[in-house]
């Protein structure tokens, strides 16, 4: 994909309100209505948009445009990238759908607080409104996942482990409350992923939890599910108390499988 051009120079009238990084995007004697030369002829209006899109990022990235910044109007965009205002709002509505952008009153687009929450958002209710595949779901969680508990188990302060051994060891009082068991079950595993230290990670795994759990939730009602789940947890726990990053990670993987097969039955009987 071609680069954007490199716009230089003084904003011509009407930008004045715009933000100085808009202003300096304005190509030196360029023509309001002429368009951006955006790598060659003929280019789909989709590549510009996406290098319009991929260019307010790059702003975003540099530290040119901040959280609570609010662009100019599209008119002024357009100006400034030299571009119609279709493929401008194809770019706009795209940064909006990843939680960059949010639509403010009168049609100005506003940089969000651009955390980690926020950004999985649109991908969390993505996965939960697309065709549920459960095996690639839990392909993904375990690719996030282990590697938290692998970051936990050699991260973690001696008191945070301490709290997930009790959160796991807790678990057995609830071998035949699945109302209590879940919420116990959240806790554990939230544990488990700020353990790692790493908040997008951790952001990424709390996502990934959350599809599916109108299955999940059927699935913990199951004869002997909870209290293998509660085992599992505590063999995690435990290998993570001894320093055993290895053992914690090839336990979790048992405990994933596990979840992942009781879906897979439950899924099977509500058919």
């Amino acid at each position: 994909m071609s680069k954007l051009p490199n716009l230089t120079g003084i904003a011509p009238a009407g930008l004045a309100d715009a933000p100085d990084a808009f202003s300096a995007l304005v190509a030196s004697g360029k023509q309001p209505d002429k368009p951006a030369d955006f790598g060659g002829p003929a280019l789909e209006r989709r590549s510009i948009s996406e290098q319009v899109a991929n260019r307010i990022l790059s702003m975003i990235k540099s530290g040119n445009l901040k959280s609570g910044d609010r662009l100019p109007t599209e008119a002024q965009m357009g100006i400034a990238f030299g571009i119609s205002r279709p493929p401008l709002r194809e770019a706009l509505k795209a940064l909006t759908l990843m939680g960059v952008l949010e639509s403010r009153q009168g049609g100005r687009y506003t940089v969000t607080d651009l955390s980690p929450s926020r950004l999985v958002a649109p991908f969390n209710a993505m996965l939960s409104a697309a065709d549920y595949d459960v095996n690639e779901h839990f392909e993904a969680r375990a690719v996030v996942d282990l590697e938290l508990v692998r970051l936990c188990a050699t991260r973690a302060s001696p008191e945070h482990l301490q709290r997930v051994l009790k959160l796991a060891v807790d678990g057995r009082a609830f071998h035949h409350d699945p109302v209590a068991f879940r919420l116990l079950d959240i806790e554990f595993h939230q544990a488990v992923y700020n353990g790692g230290r790493n908040g997008l990670l951790a952001t990424l795994s709390q996502g990934l939890y959350d599809v599916g759990l109108d299955v999940r939730r059927v699935a913990s009602g199951l004869p002997g599910v909870i209290e293998k789940s509660v085992g599992q947890h505590v063999e995690v726990a435990e290998a993570m108390m001894e320093g055993d990053a290895e053992a914690a990670v090839a336990a979790y993987r048992r405990h994933l499988e596990h979840v992942r097969d009781t879906t897979i039955q439950t899924m099977a009987r509500q058919q």
